[in-house]
């Protein structure tokens, strides 16, 4: 059995080398309690390289990438690198497409005492997962748009191909839930079918896959509907699957629900390759104070350890991630584990010491 992996880190822009320094570290210890070794490649992309090269993800990087067993990936660009188009800095979305990361999974978890801009009724608890396709979609056409004097045109691409893999995996996800007691089993479309017929042959897509698990459940909900839904109702949510650009929305929204984006990890997955990075951005503001929140990057790495072991039949990977969320879990209810974005004063040390603390099982 494979208990030996090499992971290219990326360290990123702004923030990005403070916050994977302590999840590095944190990494290196949960992983050597149940023998497995990591080995941590190096290598450069973002817009701080680019501004130096003209190269924002560079062959050499990309290779490693692909090579790699996984790709941990720190928070990347800076608003005021820009290619010639005038877009942003993205290797991250560079990463997607070369390695077809078709299926963006964005945990959204909420416990009954954690802080939250709202209020959960006794007794319940958020526990879904937002799965946005991620090569195609609205972003199909990223860098290629038209533009004229007079008007402005994207495209949408949806094909079968891509979505019959991204509900492949969404009720897969939904299976493995449900036998973890983490949700009942139900799969549901978030889509505009009633407007465009783009998002109509998605949710035929959708219903072909979800005939094949008589097992599991599903349902449909337009997106201006789920969002509603996300803020009134969160507990009652399971497993989303969407579009690229409904999904990039609809992730946001969910880390609000959790107290910010110093908390949403992510991961992006392919049927080979994935890559996993916090959702925030870079935050050249706060670069270099020592108080960035680094609780996403940690939970993303969790994730990473996580998909690691479904990859390679390895439950002492994937119980080395829980173990790391858990511990990141209980550090949000300990004022001492607080960064300045969740009220407290902890610094990007602090907060990283504190998980390790919960880890090792001592007192924060």
């Amino acid at each position: 059995m494979k208990s030996d992996f090499e992971i290219a880190v990326f360290e990123g822009d702004g923030i990005g080398p403070e916050i994977m320094k302590p999840t590095l570290d944190l990494l290196d210890r949960v992983t050597r309690r149940h023998q497995i070794s990591l080995r941590f490649n190096s290598v450069p992309a973002g817009a701080a390289h680019y501004a130096k090269t003209g190269e924002s993800l560079p062959t050499a990087s990309l290779d490693v990438a692909r090579e790699a067993d996984a790709i941990l990936l720190s928070a990347m660009g800076l608003p005021d690198v820009r290619y010639d188009d005038g877009t942003e800095i993205s290797p991250q979305i560079d990463l997607r497409k070369e390695l077809n990361l078709f299926a963006g999974v964005r945990p959204v978890t909420l416990a009954e005492n954690q802080n939250s801009p709202i209020r959960l009724a006794a007794g319940k608890q958020v526990d879904f997962v937002l799965i946005r396709e991620s090569t195609e979609g609205l972003f199909w056409s990223q860098g290629r748009g038209e533009v004229t004097k007079d008007e402005a045109r994207e495209t949408l691409v949806i094909t079968r191909e891509t979505s019959e893999k991204l509900f492949r995996f969404a009720f897969g996800l939904a299976k493995r839930r449900k036998a973890a007691g983490r949700g009942r089993g139900n799969v549901t479309c978030v889509d505009k079918a009633n407007v465009f017929r783009a998002f109509a042959f998605f949710r035929g897509l959708f219903d072909e896959e979800a005939a094949r698990h008589p097992d599991l459940t599903s349902d449909h909900a337009y997106v201006d509907a789920m969002a509603l839904w996300m803020v009134q109702k969160p507990w009652a949510l399971d497993v989303l699957v969407t579009e690229n650009m409904f999904g990039d929305i609809l992730s946001d929204l969910g880390a609000g629900l959790m107290g910010g984006l110093g908390l949403a990890p992510s991961g992006d997955i392919g049927e080979s390759h994935a890559v996993f990075q916090p959702c925030h951005g870079s935050a050249p503001d706060i670069a270099g104070q020592g108080i960035a929140n680094p609780h996403a990057m940690i939970l993303s790495a969790a994730m990473m350890l996580d998909w690691l072991g479904q990859q390679n039949d390895m439950p002492a990977a994937s119980n080395a991630g829980e173990e790391l969320r858990q511990a990141v879990d209980r550090s949000l209810l300990n004022v001492p584990g607080l960064t300045r974005d969740l009220g407290g004063e902890s610094s990007t040390d602090e907060a990283g010491h504190v998980v390790a603390n919960l880890l090792e099982g001592k007192a924060a």
